[in-house]
C-alpha cells in the first residue's frame, strides 16, 4: 500500500541534520580567514639557521615558521620541510635556514574565504599558508587545524557527542 499524500508532503522537507549541514556549507562558504582568528605569524629571517628556525617551532609548538625578508614572506619553513629536507639529509643545522625552506609559499589574505583557502590547501597538499595583510606583510599563518577547530565549532553537539568508537554498537539494551 502506498503512502497518503499528507506523507508524500513531507517527504522532501530535510530533516534536522541535513539543514544543519546545510548551514555548515553556507558558514563555511560566506565565512572569511578573518574570521577564523588564526594566530600571528611566527617569523624568522632568512638568514637564521635552520637550528634556530627548528628550536622556535618547538618553543611554540606550531608546525611552521614563515621565513621573511624586510617584512616580507619569501618563503616557509615546515615539519615537513624539516623532515625531507634537514633530517633526510642530514644537513648541518647551521646552515641558513634559507636553503630548507619552500620558496615563494602560496598566500591567502585576511578577507579570503574559508572555502577558497581550504580548496588551494587541499588542491596544493598545504597544512599551513602564510595569510598576508593588506600592505603585503604577514599577519598570520591559517593552519588546517585552524579550518578544522572552526567547523567543530560550528557543530559542537554533534562532534562532542560522537562515542569514542565510532563503529561500536551496543549488543543489548542496557548498552552491553
Amino acid at each position: 500500500m502506498g503512502t497518503s499524500e499528507f506523507d508524500e508532503a513531507y517527504e522532501d522537507e530535510p530533516g534536522h541534520y541535513q539543514r544543519e549541514e546545510s548551514e555548515l556549507g553556507q558558514y563555511i562558504l560566506e565565512a572569511t580567514i578573518r574570521r577564523l582568528e588564526p594566530k600571528a605569524a611566527v617569523t624568522v629571517r632568512e638568514t637564521a639557521s635552520i637550528q634556530a628556525a627548528l628550536d622556535l617551532m618547538h618553543e611554540r609548538n606550531i608546525g611552521a615558521v614563515v621565513v621573511e625578508r624586510d617584512g616580507r614572506p619569501v618563503g616557509i619553513f615546515s615539519e615537513r620541510d624539516a623532515l625531507r629536507r634537514v633530517v633526510a639529509t642530514g644537513i648541518d643545522r647551521g646552515r641558513a635556514v634559507e636553503e630548507v625552506m619552500t620558496p615563494d609559499p602560496v598566500t591567502l589574505g585576511l578577507d579570503d574565504g574559508i572555502a577558497f583557502a581550504l580548496n588551494r590547501m587541499s588542491v596544493g597538499g598545504y597544512r599551513h599558508v602564510p595569510v598576508l595583510d593588506g600592505e603585503g606583510r604577514v599577519a598570520a599563518v591559517l593552519s588546517q587545524r585552524d579550518v578544522v577547530d572552526y567547523i567543530v565549532s560550528l557543530l559542537p553537539t554533534r562532534v562532542i557527542n560522537l562515542p569514542p568508537v565510532p563503529r561500536l554498537e551496543a549488543r543489548s539494551e542496557d548498552g552491553g
